[in-house]
């Protein structure tokens, strides 16, 4: 009963973590979307529509496989830890280039994260191939969204 309880208690902790991250990206983003819709974008952006839809996807992904990790006994220290990098680098990119109008500071921030979202990849790769499968998405994600940031950088 004890370890049903504990794991339930993680998975719980897993879900809040990820709602909060995306609560609080979510958040400074919107604080800032007058400013954005003003700046100049590239030709080859992103529908809006799409952006949403893709963190959404991310996200669930892992709480699921977070979750998964923790029910099974197979979460590391290394893991966690990366995974609360990511999270914390992915609301300050939605504060520093949103909310503070940073377009070099949020380059800064972004190139860093895709750093974590690489490094954390990797470590679920030893840990459970098949996962990483279903996570590649996110790495790829922030390097698309790294390369729009520097062409937003570079045309205003």
């Amino acid at each position: 009963m004890k370890n049903i309880k504990r794991e339930t208690l993680n998975i719980i902790l897993v879900v809040a973590s990820i709602l909060i991250v995306a609560g609080l990206g979510s958040l400074f983003v919107n604080l800032g979307m007058n400013w954005f819709s003003q700046l100049q974008t590239p030709s080859q952006w992103i529908p809006n529509i799409v952006i949403p839809i893709v963190w959404t996807i991310i996200y669930v992904l892992f709480a699921i496989i977070l979750s998964i990790l923790y029910k099974d006994n197979l979460i590391t220290k290394k893991t966690t830890i990366l995974a609360l990098i990511n999270g914390v680098l992915n609301v300050l990119w939605c504060l520093t280039f949103f909310t503070l109008e940073q377009l070099l500071l949020g380059n800064v921030v972004i190139l860093i994260n895709a750093f974590f979202a690489t490094a954390l990849l990797l470590n679920l790769v030893k840990i459970q191939k098949w996962y990483v499968n279903l996570l590649w998405i996110y790495p790829i994600w922030i390097y698309i969204a790294t390369t729009l940031n520097l062409a937003l950088w570079i045309l205003n």
